[in-house]
């Protein structure tokens, strides 16, 4: 998560600057999702808190890395999902 405009990490009072494999408490649906909670304010559900990544106030800029990815990655089968802003 970086900030814009000027594209620095966003230091946050959960001291989380990324969600991946190893983040305790992920959840993924039956049908393999994940859904990431990119927000401000910390979510008051405990489930959507586990996936909750800490944003600015104000605009932020989200990055998505993936190390040692899949062939589908590589060849541009796999599209990666749209962000949603989601209706509070």
């Amino acid at each position: 998560m970086y900030s814009t405009p000027d594209h620095y990490l966003v230091e946050n009072p959960a001291d989380r600057y990324a969600i991946g494999e190893r983040t305790p408490g992920l959840v993924h649906a039956d049908d393999g999702s994940l859904t990431l909670y990119l927000s401000h304010a910390r979510p008051a559900d405990p489930a959507r808190a586990a996936h909750w990544l800490p944003a600015p106030a104000g605009d932020f800029r989200p990055m998505l890395r993936l190390y040692t990815p899949g062939a589908s990655v590589l060849d541009g089968r796999y599209e990666i999902p749209a962000v949603e802003r989601a209706e509070e």
